[in-house]
């Protein structure tokens, strides 16, 4: 059984992780540091600060699903690698990552000059915006690139109600709109995303590790 020690447990996304593990025989909730096999992370900016440090000091592997990250704190992320593993990623949802998959697909086929807009809508409580997401996809998009036919890409954030997360991306030319689209209808895939990142990570080397190197 894998010992888990979960910062963040009052929030949004500890609570839906809290609920899988009681239904998961693979981990056991600990509130003991000294004794965790793994640290999951989704709690405030302040917080994954402190996070990192003690885990680093108890040598347990972290997996950070955090976003609003300062330069600081990214830069501590990348230190801790250095000696225990550290998995980072705004999104751990497998459809996320096809959805990026799609995205790169269609910047490696595309011969045209397009505009690219990218929406994010998330709940009224959601602190960062732009999401974490948006801006990774942003970054994959100018990184691949490589022929320039992208003029625009701008992010647009909406706030409202309870909604888990939507990311829109349309790429649009004189003649056609390309769209795509995932629209997460639970936080439950965010939270199994984390659960197994978790259970991967105990076996891995120190490194800086993204949501994509796991799921490959």
């Amino acid at each position: 059984m894998i010992e888990l020690y979960l910062n963040g447990k009052s929030g949004k996304m500890g609570e839906t992780i809290i609920n899988l593990i009681k239904k998961n025989e693979r981990f056991n909730l600990t509130g003991n540091l000294n004794i965790a096999d793994v640290v999951i992370d989704f709690s405030h900016p302040d917080s994954t600060k402190k996070i990192i440090e003690e885990t680093l000091e108890k040598n347990v592997p972290l997996v950070i699903g955090t976003t609003g990250l300062n330069n600081e704190i990214l830069d501590n992320i990348n230190k801790a690698s250095l000696k225990i593993p550290v998995i980072q990623a705004a999104n751990m949802s497998i459809g996320v990552h096809q959805l990026k998959e799609s995205i790169k697909k269609f910047v490696y086929e595309n011969k045209n000059k397009v505009n690219c807009y990218i929406e994010e809508i998330h709940h009224v409580k959601k602190l960062d915006k732009p999401s974490g997401t948006a801006v990774e996809i942003e970054k994959l998009i100018k990184r691949i690139d490589k022929e320039n036919n992208i003029d625009i890409v701008e992010i647009s954030s909406i706030r409202k109600d309870d909604i888990n997360g939507i990311h829109k991306v349309t790429f649009v030319d004189n003649d056609i709109s390309y769209i795509f689209k995932h629209n997460a209808t639970s936080r439950d895939i965010f939270a199994t995303g984390a659960l197994n990142c978790a259970e991967k990570i105990i076996n891995l080397q120190p490194k800086l590790y993204s949501f994509e190197d796991i799921v490959n």
